[in-house]
């Protein structure tokens, strides 16, 4: 055990499908953990909690709520920092307001969520709601870069037993659309600064000069980026592609990341929706205004605003009539890719189509070819090659297909766009100007009404560490490396004289690459299809793009990945896969008390978490629990006891039960540690001789809905009750 009072190991309270697993999973690595004496706390991150912990002048004593997340922050920072982070809700505004909503109805005195504040007050609760959007959490933990990779046993597994893929034919009529100017990628300028400096961000009109942010800080040999995205020409281009989605006879569908970009994307999004919509707009924009619609929060949220105006309703109908089919969420329940911004989320939704042979649901519940619209020409040629590349070699075949690791650029903020407070929708024509406090202009753009203009930076000190890692990890392996670097974009060639001089000096330049990203794309697709392997070596927005986009084509899921970040200061995060939230999952729960959620993520982490505090606590105890952890993941995987997808088949609970067999097993059949055999002799025992009782109380539990309390706060006895419904095996575990 630590030295202090924080736990050896911190395991994340989170949201949704996690969440709900780790109800029946945390209990088993408590009691496993205790027996090597090391102590599992959890630190709540989730999104009810950070809402509470935001507002306890609106509390009574007893609701309150420690910040949590603030308090993870600076334990990241010290060497001893031992987080295992699972997957937490990044916000949309839909979603904020339906979790403020639920924690009211349970008595929580907290303000509504002003969507157009006007007093000061409202302003004041506004701002400190907007601190909890988007990806708020992620920023704040990753004081290191990420190294993400399949296990060597998941990705054998995934070769020996392979997933269906869809057919891929040359004549697809599925695309990537992206503008061709006027985006982020277009107007991007990039300056690394010599010196430490403050800067402001100012906004001057015809009408004076406007502070949009000052006292930001930047050490010395930072990269500071700044960029708009012009929103007439993001209107034209959506009009247009709208146009030809119709004349395609394709589905229209819109791939943003509005939880992430929780500033910048969610506008975006609302440009889409009233560009689908603009017959009805043009008619009755002011009247839909004063009913409060708000095209950023989606059609689904327009639609319960003017279900009773039966004139707004008949032209919406009109104008969908008009309109190209429009790629579903849920083509059962009407929910289109533009009800919510949070529903389609790129980095999911763009893998999934790609795997499904190009093919997207359409509202009659058929799969069509799309028209997939990424307006943002950064990163859209990733997607955009992996179509035309599976056009010209059909799919890729998981049984041969070689792995793409990741080494991500992502600590300290790095590239954070749109996660951060120098993101802005600008209230009026004129020039933004990035001023440092010597007076020097770092950068400016001449900009119109309603254009978006953001900017982001990268510190030196996590550049320099991520070329180091990648240095490492290409060591290790010895697989083709690539930097994923476009040397024609600003940020881009700013990265490349970091990363050119540290290879040169360390004598390994001729064991890298460097290519654009449409470029990357290519050679590492075509790198796995003859089965061998590849590292990509790419900033913040690529990791998380890529670290799902080949997950899912090699493994069918990216919650299975490794996800280790060597924080800088010698601590480890291990992040449960990049699987998300998995609310789809939480509903399947709620309706029929199945849950199938694959917690191999979670067990991949336990594992390197465990490894991690042997070698910095020089635990050996913890060593040979860690060893056993891959030997039940392992047996996990050869014995095929992951969840099924159906209602009445072992799901979520009842892989956790053969974990804890398989891992009770491994200790006890292990020679490193005789005290550590002998105790967990008599519990594999155990569950081997009550599997039939067991397995039967988890299946008699499958089937009937289930209260949980609450979707965003649950109530924790009833969640336990329905995430451990086997008295047998509680008896067991305690």
């Amino acid at each position: 055990m630590s030295n202090n009072n924080t736990p050896d190991i911190i395991y994340t309270k989170v949201d949704e499908a996690p969440e709900l697993a780790s109800a029946s999973f945390l209990p088993i690595i408590q009691k496993f953990a205790a027996a090597a004496g090391v102590s599992v706390g959890t630190k709540d991150i989730s999104l009810a909690g950070r809402i509470l912990a935001t507002f306890p002048e609106y509390l009574s004593e007893v609701q309150r709520q420690s910040d949590d997340l603030a308090e993870l922050g600076k334990l990241v920072k010290t060497p001893e920092a031992n987080v295992i982070k699972l997957p937490n809700i990044s916000a949309s505004v839909p979603q904020l307001v339906a979790a403020v909503k639920e924690l009211q109805s349970q008595g929580f005195g907290l303000p509504d969520y002003p969507e157009t504040p006007s007093t000061d007050a409202e302003k004041v609760i506004r701002a400190k709601y907007d601190t909890i959007k988007g990806s708020a959490v992620n920023p704040v933990l990753r004081e290191g870069n990420s190294d993400r990779r399949a296990a060597k046993a998941v990705k054998s597994y995934a070769q020996n037993n392979p997933h269906r893929m869809g057919k891929w034919t040359a004549d697809s009529k599925t695309r990537v659309s992206a503008m061709e100017g006027g985006d982020f990628f277009s107007n991007e300028k990039s300056a690394t600064l010599p010196t430490e400096a403050t800067a402001k961000i100012v906004l001057e009109t015809a009408t004076g000069e406007t502070v949009l942010k000052e006292g930001l800080s930047y050490p010395a040999g930072t990269v500071v980026d700044a960029t708009f995205m012009s929103a007439a020409a993001l209107d034209r281009f959506l009009a247009a592609e709208i146009d030809s989605t119709k004349a395609d006879g394709t589905l229209f569908s819109l791939h943003m990341k509005a939880t992430m970009m929780k500033v910048s994307d969610p506008i975006i999004f609302g440009h889409a929706v009233k560009v689908f919509l603009a017959p009805v707009f043009d008619i009755f924009g002011a009247e839909m205004a004063d009913l409060g619609v708000n095209p950023n929060s989606g059609m689904g949220d327009l639609l319960a605003r003017v279900k009773d105006q039966p004139a707004i309703m008949a032209a919406i109908d009109a104008c969908m009539k008009k309109r190209p089919p429009l790629y579903m969420v849920d083509s059962d329940k009407g929910i289109t890719n533009l009800h919510v911004p949070s529903d389609v989320i790129i980095d999911a939704s763009m893998p999934a189509l790609i795997r499904a042979g190009g093919k997207g649901w359409g509202p009659d519940g058929s799969e069509s070819d799309a028209n997939c619209v990424i307006p943002d020409n950064s990163y859209a040629p990733v997607y955009d090659e992996s179509v035309k590349f599976f056009k010209e070699n059909g799919a890729l075949n998981p049984a041969t297909a070689g792995t793409v690791q990741n080494i991500g650029l992502m600590a300290q903020k790095a590239e954070e766009y749109g996660s951060h407070p120098t993101t802005f929708e600008m209230p009026a024509a004129g020039t933004v100007r990035m001023i440092l406090d010597d007076g020097t202009v770092l950068h400016e753009h001449k900009v119109e009404e309603g254009d978006i203009w953001r900017s982001a930076s990268t510190r030196k000190a996590p550049i320099e560490d991520w070329v180091n890692l990648a240095i490492s990890r290409q060591r290790s392996e010895g697989f083709e490396a690539i930097f994923w670097l476009d040397a024609d974009r600003a940020h881009d060639a700013e990265l490349i004289k970091y990363v050119t001089p540290i290879l040169e000096a360390q004598g390994v330049a001729d064991k890298f690459q460097i290519m654009a990203p449409r470029a990357a794309t290519r050679a590492s697709l075509e790198t796995i299809t003859k089965g061998e392997n590849s590292i990509a070596i790419t900033g913040n927005v690529l990791r998380d793009y890529l670290t799902d986009l080949f997950p899912i084509l090699e493994l069918a899921t990216s919650a299975k990945m490794l996800s280790i970040v060597k924080l800088m200061q010698g601590g480890g995060l291990f992040e449960t896969g990049a699987g998300g939230s998995a609310p789809k999952h939480v509903q399947q729960l709620m309706e029929q008390n199945h849950l199938r959620w694959d917690s191999l993520g979670e067990f991949c982490a336990l594992g390197e978490s465990l490894q991690f505090l042997a070698d910095a606590r020089s635990n050996e105890k913890a060593r040979v629990l860690g060893q056993a952890v891959d030997a039940a993941t392992q047996g996990i995987l050869d014995d095929n006891r992951s969840p099924s997808r159906k209602v009445g088949e072992p799901d979520n609970r009842d892989s956790h039960y053969w974990f804890a067999r398989y891992w009770a097993e491994a200790l006890a059949a292990q020679t490193d540690d005789a005290e550590l055999a002998a105790h967990f002799a008599p519990i594999a025992t155990a569950l081997a001789s009550n599997e039939t009782a067991i397995l039967s109380e988890l299946a008699t539990a499958q089937g009937p809905a289930v209260d949980l309390g609450g979707y965003y706060h649950g109530d924790a006895a009833k969640t336990a009750a329905v995430m451990r419904p086997s008295a047998t095996l509680n008896a067991i575990i305690g």
